[in-house]
C-alpha cells in the first residue's frame, strides 16, 4: 500500500472567504479614495488662498479655487484665517461620513492648513 501524499493549498470555502474579505476591503477603499482626493484639492486651494492679504480676499481666492476643483466639503466661510508673523495661515477641518451598510458609517476627520 502506498501512503497518500499530503496536499497543500486552500479549500473552496477558504477561497470564498478570502474573496468576500477582498471585495469588502475593495468597496471601502473605493469609497475612501475620492474623499482623500477631495482633501488634496482643498489643501491645494488653501495654499493658493494664503496669497491673499485680508480675510475677505483669502476667502474669495479659496472660493474661486473651489469652483475650479469642484469640492463641496469646505467653503471660504469655513476657513480659519490667521496671521502668524508676516505670513497668512489658512486652516480648515471637516468630517466625512461614508455609509458602509445599514446603520454603519465610516467617519474620517480631515484637518489641514496651508504651508
Amino acid at each position: 500500500m502506498q501512503s497518500r501524499v499530503r496536499q497543500r493549498g486552500i479549500s473552496f470555502i477558504g477561497l470564498l472567504f478570502l474573496a468576500v474579505v477582498f471585495v469588502c476591503v475593495g468597496v471601502v477603499v473605493a469609497k475612501v479614495v475620492p474623499t482623500a482626493i477631495e482633501y488634496q484639492s482643498i489643501l491645494k486651494a488653501a495654499n493658493k488662498a494664503k496669497e491673499g492679504s485680508t480675510v475677505p480676499e483669502v476667502r474669495a481666492i479659496f472660493d474661486r479655487a473651489q469652483a475650479v476643483d469642484y469640492f463641496d466639503a469646505v467653503s471660504g466661510k469655513d476657513l480659519d484665517v490667521q496671521k502668524v508673523g508676516d505670513k497668512v495661515v489658512v486652516s480648515f477641518a471637516y468630517d466625512k461620513e461614508i455609509p458602509l451598510f445599514g446603520p454603519a458609517y465610516l467617519v474620517i476627520k480631515y484637518r489641514g492648513q496651508s504651508n
